[in-house]
C-alpha cells in the first residue's frame, strides 16, 4: 500500500487565472495504492476543502483511452460524492500534462464528462458537465433550523426563490438572500449548521443573492467538511443551475454568472450553463498552478 506521504501533490486553485483568487484544490493524478484512509488522511493534511484523486479507468470504461480517470474527493472530514472546483483544478492539471480536449471522470456521483480548452493566454478553462440533477422541497422546520444556525430571519429571504435541496452530484440547500447586505454579514454557529447539514446529507448550504437577471452572488458554508466557507463551489453552482430552471426563474438556454469569494478576499467567477432539452447543467471556470 502505497503511503500517502509519497504521493504527488498538485496545488491548483479553480474558478479564478489569479492564484490569489478562486478556491484551492489538492489534486493526486496518480492514487494508485492509496485506501481510503490513506487519501483521507493526505486531504487533512492538505487542509483545503477538497483534494481529489485520480485512477485511470480500465479500458472498457468509455471515452477516450488515457482520458478516462475514475475520481474521488475527500475533504479534511470525509469523502463527499462529487466537487466541482476540484474537477476544475485536476482538469487543467491533467490537460497541462497530456493535452486539452476531453476528459472522462468517474465520480461516485456518476459520470462526469470535462472539456478543457486553451486560447493560450495561460488561464486553461474547464467546463464540467454535471450528472442529472434533482430538485425537492425541504421542510419549513430544517429551513427555521438552518436560519437559526445563520443567525438570519425568514423575513430577509427573497420570496421569488424560495428555499429548495438541489443536487446535482451533491446535495446543497439553497437559500436566497433578500439584499447583498445580508449575504455580505455571515457569521454562523458552526457545530449547529453541521449538526443539520449531517442529519440531511448536505454538502454545503448555497446561499444567493440575485443582481439581475442572470448574475448572482453566492456564499457556501461547509461545517461539514470542516471548512468554514468554501471561496468557489462548482457543484453548488451546477445544483443552483438546475433549481433556477425548476423555479422557471431564467429562461430555457440560460448563461449565468456566479460571483463567490469576494467576501472572504478569494474572488471566484463560475460560469453556469442551462441548455433547453438537457437536464445536465454545465459549469465553466479557469485553473491556474499555486506557487
Amino acid at each position: 500500500m502505497t503511503s500517502h506521504t509519497t504521493a504527488q501533490v498538485l496545488r491548483y486553485t479553480a474558478f479564478s487565472s489569479d492564484p490569489a483568487g478562486g478556491n484551492p484544490a489538492g489534486v493526486v493524478l496518480d492514487a494508485r495504492g492509496l485506501d481510503d484512509a490513506a487519501m483521507l488522511a493526505l486531504a487533512a493534511e492538505i487542509g483545503y476543502s477538497e483534494t481529489a484523486f485520480l485512477t485511470a479507468a480500465p479500458e472498457h470504461a468509455g471515452g477516450t483511452p488515457g482520458r478516462v480517470f475514475d475520481a474521488r474527493y475527500f475533504s479534511p472530514k470525509a469523502e463527499v460524492p462529487f466537487c466541482g472546483h476540484a474537477t476544475v483544478a485536476t482538469a487543467v492539471a491533467l490537460a497541462e500534462r497530456i493535452g486539452p480536449g476531453d476528459l472522462l471522470f468517474h465520480t461516485p456521483a456518476g459520470p462526469v464528462p470535462v472539456s478543457v480548452t486553451d486560447d493560450g493566454t495561460g488561464a486553461p478553462q474547464a467546463t464540467l458537465t454535471s450528472v442529472e440533477p434533482q430538485v425537492t422541497d425541504v421542510e419549513d422546520a430544517d429551513v427555521a433550523e438552518a436560519l437559526a444556525a445563520l443567525g438570519w430571519q425568514a423575513a430577509e429571504l427573497d420570496p421569488a426563490l424560495p428555499p429548495r435541496i438541489a443536487n446535482a452530484g451533491a446535495r446543497h440547500l439553497v437559500l436566497a438572500a433578500a439584499g447583498r447586505a445580508r449575504l455580505a454579514d455571515l457569521d454562523y454557529d458552526f457545530e449547529r449548521l453541521a449538526r443539520l447539514m449531517r442529519r440531511l446529507d448536505l454538502t454545503t448550504l448555497q446561499l444567493v443573492w440575485r443582481e439581475s437577471e442572470t448574475v448572482f452572488h453566492v456564499r457556501d458554508p461547509f461545517p461539514v467538511g470542516g471548512v468554514v466557507e468554501d471561496p468557489a463551489t462548482g457543484a453548488a453552482a451546477a445544483a443552483f443551475g438546475a433549481y433556477l430552471r425548476e423555479l422557471g426563474a431564467i429562461t430555457a438556454d440560460a448563461r449565468l454568472t456566479l460571483h463567490q469569494g469576494h467576501d472572504l478576499g478569494r474572488p471566484s467567477t463560475l460560469t453556469v450553463d442551462v441548455r433547453a432539452g438537457d437536464p445536465r447543467i454545465r459549469v465553466s471556470g479557469t485553473a491556474v498552478p499555486l506557487p
